[in-house]
């Protein structure tokens, strides 16, 4: 029998696929094209930070969670660039199919939640869609403009969409974005607020945890994962998983924390919870990480993200116990996926992968622990002798 939480893990395990979706837009030290599933995070990500700057009718976590999900159909019918000749209509048509599959993996009632979601985005007739889509707009365009690579191609693609393209809305969707490119690109000298700049500043900046790898593999096993695309993913077991948490959470404050419970990577690297690591010195430098990273932005909105950022850190509230347990239970799953992945790697016990990982799991969400005991214990009967090998 088929339960809710098979439907979901198997829905979480089929998303993954969205970090092998490659798009035309290069990171921003220009080493490589971003994937979906990266853009996916940043652009959640550029909904938190750019806030402030979102009418008073704009809901913005339904604006997260739009874009958490809008790129997932691109599962089925990859990303088209803007730039090239496409029958728009025909894309659409495939979309919403690919939404319906996808999607309908999900419980019924949760998979019309999201469906909806996701459709109001396309749609745009919301304040909260069109912010949504304008953060979309512009997210490659600052890329473009920012980045460590000389790629004139590019820069003509963003001065063409922001004349007679999609990026057109920003002169009303987003008007200090649209004042920042046109002043990027020479075409006037009305400069933006500082604390728009701040706020790009650290969103350039941010764009750097898509360059940390971390040791848990795609569940294709075809590489590692880096810490970009595994923030929106555990975004998206938060979100999917809510109903199993341990007490009522508030996934608006979730979803915040996991968007930027990574962060520090950037300056620290990734310390994979089975190697063998100094606890009290790793700690030490994610603070100071913290501190240099959330103190770009401005002031108060830099504090805010830091005090959540702590408060995940210390997992003590009802919702960092439930976001520690999604950051835990994923690599659960890809192990699982890939043929035990990091457990071979590191020579992970059954009782080390208890100590570990399944209490931090079971204490957010147990029942969810319970789900996959069966599959892990199956997994750890038939390869005990791999691992003393």
């Amino acid at each position: 029998m088929t339960t809710t939480l098979d439907q979901q893990i198997d829905f979480l395990n089929e998303i993954d696929k969205l970090k092998s979706v490659i798009r035309s837009s290069y990171i921003v030290d220009g080493s490589r094209f971003e994937n979906s599933a990266e853009h996916s995070w940043h652009l959640a990500l550029y909904a938190l930070i750019f806030a402030p700057h979102a009418g008073e009718d704009v809901d913005i976590l339904r604006v997260i969670q739009m874009l958490l999900l809008h790129d997932i159909v691109e599962i089925d019918v990859g990303d088209h660039p803007i730039d090239l000749p496409t029958d728009w209509e025909a894309v659409a048509v495939a979309e919403q199919a690919a939404a319906a599959r996808i999607f309908g993996m999900l419980p019924a009632a949760q998979s019309t939640v999201l469906r909806e979601i996701w459709r109001e985005f396309e749609a745009a007739q919301t304040p909260s869609a069109r912010f949504a889509k304008a953060l979309d707009a512009c997210q490659p365009i600052f890329q473009t403009l920012n980045n460590a690579r000389e790629i004139p191609d590019h820069v003509e693609i963003v001065q063409d969409n922001l004349k007679t393209g999609r990026a057109r809305m920003l002169v009303d969707r987003f008007p200090e974005a649209h004042a920042y490119a046109s002043q990027e690109l020479g075409w006037t000298k009305e400069s933006p607020s500082q604390d728009f700049l701040k706020r790009l500043a650290f969103l350039i900046e941010v764009d750097r945890l898509k360059t940390v790898t971390r040791a848990t593999k795609l569940c294709d096993n075809s590489r590692r994962e880096t810490s970009g695309e595994h923030s929106w993913h555990i975004a998206m077991y938060a979100w999917v998983l809510a109903e199993h948490a341990h007490a009522r959470i508030d996934i608006a404050r979730v979803l915040k924390m996991l968007l930027i419970h990574d962060l520090v990577e950037i300056d620290v690297g990734d310390a994979p919870i089975h190697g063998n690591h100094n606890i009290a010195e790793i700690e030490a430098k994610e603070a100071a990480a913290a501190g240099r990273i959330f103190g770009l932005l401005p002031d108060a909105q830099g504090q805010e993200l830091r005090a959540l950022w702590d408060e995940f850190e210390s997992a003590e509230s009802d919702d960092a116990v439930f976001a520690k347990s999604v950051d835990r239970v994923q690599p659960v799953n890809a192990n699982l996926e890939t043929g035990g992945g990091s457990w071979v790697e590191y020579k992970v016990s059954r009782q080390q992968l208890e100590d570990r990982v399944g209490w931090k799991v079971a204490k957010g969400a147990p029942d969810l622990w319970d789900h996959l005991q069966v599959r892990i214990g199956a997994w750890f009967e038939v390869n005990a002798e791999k691992l003393e090998a």
